[in-house]
């Protein structure tokens, strides 16, 4: 069975990704911080659920061995774990929004890497968003152009190249990037999106398209809903 770990996904995105994939027949490990939403997340969709903290070492650690140990392998891997923060603009909560934004896709992918190269179509999806890209913020008539979310952006930024590099590091593994559209979450509530944003289910769809990437499909790529954006 296809094994597949997404992360923050005790709610929103993540939550509909994990089942939507739980539906497709894959074999779904539903990771989240707090034990207890996880737990009943996993539950409703039948989903197994792995505690994980995407800025904890030892979580993120004993999260994929608890996976190495039941499965032996993993085939998909969504770096789904987000934090927007506006306020306040200081040291501090750039440390904590890149540690869960940027640097938490680097622990989790690092300690899934072999278990990924296990795997015979290994996938690696990192949910990031148009706030990122230095075309959308200057581009006239786009939404995000009028957004300021300083550390939000730039840790999507990061996410981003995060992307490419790995690709270009790893030829044998499928790593792609994905904005998954606005949508109305519980971390999104209040950003000035709301007239716009879709449901978690739609943006959901996204995600799970380049989950579900045959072998002969490009790598590294950053796509939105709509197919290829220019980042």
């Amino acid at each position: 069975m296809t094994v597949a770990l997404i992360t923050g996904a005790n709610k929103g995105i993540g939550f509909e990704t994990a089942r939507q994939l739980t539906e497709a027949g894959y074999d779904v490990y539903l990771g989240a911080r707090d034990v207890e939403r996880g737990e009943k997340a996993a539950a409703e969709i039948g989903a197994h659920f792995v505690q994980l903290d995407v800025t904890d070492d030892v979580s993120v650690i004993a999260a994929l061995a608890t996976i190495e140990e039941a499965e032996g392998h993993l085939d998909v891997l969504v770096n789904n774990a987000g934090l927007l923060v506006a306020d306040p603009l200081d040291g501090p909560t750039a440390l904590r929004v890149f540690d869960v934004n940027a640097v938490g896709i680097v622990r989790v992918t690092e300690a899934a890497l072999p278990l990924l190269r296990r795997s015979e179509n290994p996938r690696v999806v990192n949910v990031s968003s148009s706030m990122g890209s230095f075309w959308a913020n200057t581009t006239p008539g786009r939404v995000e152009q009028g957004l300021i979310l300083p550390l939000y952006a730039a840790s999507k930024a990061a996410a981003s190249m995060l992307t490419v590099q790995y690709a270009k590091a790893y030829a044998d593994i499928r790593f792609n990037a994905v904005e998954p559209g606005p949508t109305a979450t519980e971390m999104t509530a209040g950003f000035g999106i709301d007239d716009i944003a879709g449901p978690p289910a739609e943006s959901a769809k996204i995600v799970v398209r380049l989950a579900t990437l045959d072998l002969d499909v490009p790598t590294g790529t950053l796509q939105d809903k709509d197919g290829e954006l220019a980042w």
